[in-house]
């Protein structure tokens, strides 16, 4: 499926000035969400303590904070978020910085209807 296919299927939950959130939440027990964070922008950061995640940079460039490391981020890269790391993503580049995370879903997050706008 291409992100335009993606973006019919998956529900829009947050449109700010920071950034668009997109999740799918058609599989049972995953969730695929698709972020675009706006340029010069950064996610506020968050920690799961019960989880792991996956994130699938697809497009722009960056930096993701995953725990005690910083590191650049471009088209192409993933990274592994283990349970508990502390993770914020910050776009440094030109263009939104685009990416997926997959994790497992979690209340409040990942069924359809529970995301917000």
């Amino acid at each position: 499926m291409n992100i335009k296919e993606y973006k019919k299927k998956a529900e829009l939950i947050r449109d700010t000035d920071v950034y668009r959130v997109y999740d799918l939440t058609s599989l049972e027990d995953i969730n695929l969400s698709l972020t675009e964070l706006h340029v010069g922008k950064e996610t506020s950061g968050h920690s799961h303590e019960e989880q792991d995640e996956v994130y699938v940079f697809i497009g722009g460039k960056g930096v993701m904070e995953n725990g005690p490391i910083k590191e650049p981020v471009k088209k192409g890269d993933v990274l592994l978020i283990p349970r508990g790391n502390f993770h914020k993503v910050y776009n440094t580049g030109w263009k939104p910085l685009r990416f997926w995370s997959i994790f497992e879903k979690y209340e409040g997050r990942g069924k359809p209807g529970s995301g917000e706008k």
